[in-house]
């Protein structure tokens, strides 16, 4: 269950992240759900106000090159997917 907690500051993030702007540019296709219970796996996503309700920090990054994960936002859940082989997959969940 992938409960999201967005930080400032990109030495406290769990994962750095870039958003692409092509589907096929991105390592994990995420939608983001309305309740926290549907969060599932890494590519549902929930954003939490707290810190302590995480399950994975993320920093957003401006520049590729310092990405762990590029990722990109669908508009339907059941495309929501890992496209690419990751060391992170299965850690933000």
């Amino acid at each position: 269950m992938a409960k999201i907690f967005v930080v400032d500051q990109e030495n406290k993030a769990t994962i750095k992240l870039f958003a692409v702007d092509q589907e096929y540019k991105a390592d994990l296709v995420y939608f983001v759900v309305d309740r926290d219970y549907a969060a599932k796996g890494d590519a549902l996503w929930f954003y939490v106000d707290r810190e302590n309700q995480a399950t994975c920090k993320i920093f957003w990054v401006t520049q590729e090159y310092k990405a762990d994960v590029k990722v990109f936002k669908t508009n339907q859940a059941y495309n929501a997917k890992w496209k690419k082989n990751n060391k992170f997959q299965n850690s933000l969940g």
